[in-house]
């Protein structure tokens, strides 16, 4: 339908678009919504920043994943059925996601009303064909499935922690699929619209993010991103193959370990932190693996840059692993997973060491 040429200019458009469009809906919200998603005296809430900053962010967010759907139907009314059941799913998905972190800003919902309704995410995308296939065992790989998306939605949740640190993060996990969609599949693919909208949206976005930040994406974004990540990383990684479409469990097993290895990290990091104090890992504090960076003797700025960049060095290992390794074998597993376990034990230790002074 479209030339290569043609597919260039229209899918960097779209991302300029997004990008523009993000950072002009933002500034109506800074100007009109100020207190959105404020909540000072919640208990679990614990900012790093002492100032009281909105969070709507994800709100532009749903707003060009929206947009995006509809331009793909326009722009390529006749390359995929608008109505298959993968797309509906994930708008079914990241839409319960988005309203619950919605509802979770203005009125601080209960954790089991969240919990639940994170599971419904996950339930939706595996009863509309996005699961996992690392088993092949119905009931293990919906297992797999659910534990992935609320995981995924709880992490992304908590990495949001310090200015622009999970819309780095995000970002650098959809360049990574992004790339892989791009080098072996069609470009003219709703994910493909799909992601780098949604790219153009978190750059606009970290405009306002960056350190000192004058806008958090908030629960209303962080639930949403959850479930869309977690969509790319069943599609992507956990169901990626070899170039010759064969399945590799532990290919894709160490695939998703270095792309999405950030939020693993930090996730698993305050869990057993706070679970070998007695606390709730769930309960909110200054003690994320961002935070023991900044106490070591990095700025806000530089822990930000310090996380993308492991971010664009893991999702380049998960574009070699789909693009230039044909045959997965043994000690691909071993530098990858050693990968990720340099990367954990490295952020880890951080928040054990000694030597760091740590505020009361």
């Amino acid at each position: 339908m479209y030339s290569s040429d043609q597919l260039f200019f229209l899918l960097s458009g779209l991302f300029f678009l997004a990008l523009v469009f993000t950072l002009l809906v933002n500034s109506v919200f800074m100007r009109f919504f100020r207190t959105f998603g404020i909540r000072e005296n919640a208990p679990v809430m614990v900012r790093w920043n002492a100032s009281s900053t909105p969070a709507f962010g994800g709100i532009g967010f749903f707003i060009v994943f929206l947009f995006a759907i509809a331009v793909y139907n326009v722009v390529f009314p006749t390359e995929q059925d608008p109505f298959q059941p993968e797309l509906l799913g994930l708008l079914a998905a990241t839409g319960l996601g988005f309203l619950m972190g919605l509802a979770d800003d203005a009125y601080n919902t209960r954790p089991l009303l969240k919990f639940l309704t994170q599971v419904g995410c996950g339930a939706v995308l595996l009863a509309t064909n996005t699961g996992i296939t690392l088993f092949h065992v119905p009931v293990l790989d919906g297992t797999l499935t659910i534990l992935w998306v609320v995981g995924m939605m709880n992490a992304i949740n908590m990495l949001d922690n310090m200015d622009a640190i999970t819309t780095l993060v995000s970002l650098a996990i959809l360049i990574a699929a992004l790339t892989v969609q791009l080098t072996t599949r069609s470009a003219a693919d709703v994910n493909t619209v799909l992601m780098i909208s949604m790219c153009g949206a978190l750059g606009g976005f970290l405009f306002f993010n960056w350190h000192p930040s004058k806008m958090y994406m908030g629960d209303t974004g962080s639930q949403f991103l959850g479930v869309l990540l977690a969509y790319v990383g069943i599609r992507y990684f956990w169901n990626g193959t070899s170039l010759d479409g064969a399945v590799e469990p532990w290919r894709q097993i160490c695939i998703t370990l270095v792309v999405f290895i950030l939020p693993l990290a930090d996730t698993t990091t305050v869990t057993i932190n706070r679970m070998a104090k007695g606390r709730s890992p769930f309960i909110g504090g200054k003690d994320h693996t961002t935070h023991h960076l900044s106490y070591a003797g990095l700025t806000d700025a530089q822990v930000a840059m310090v996380f993308g960049g492991i971010g664009l060095i893991s999702a380049f290992l998960g574009f070699i692993a789909l693009r230039y390794i044909p045959v997965w074998k043994s000690w691909h597993t071993l530098l990858y997973a050693g990968y990720g376990l340099l990367v954990f034990g490295s952020l880890f230790g951080l928040t054990r060491s000694r030597r760091i002074d740590r505020p009361l």
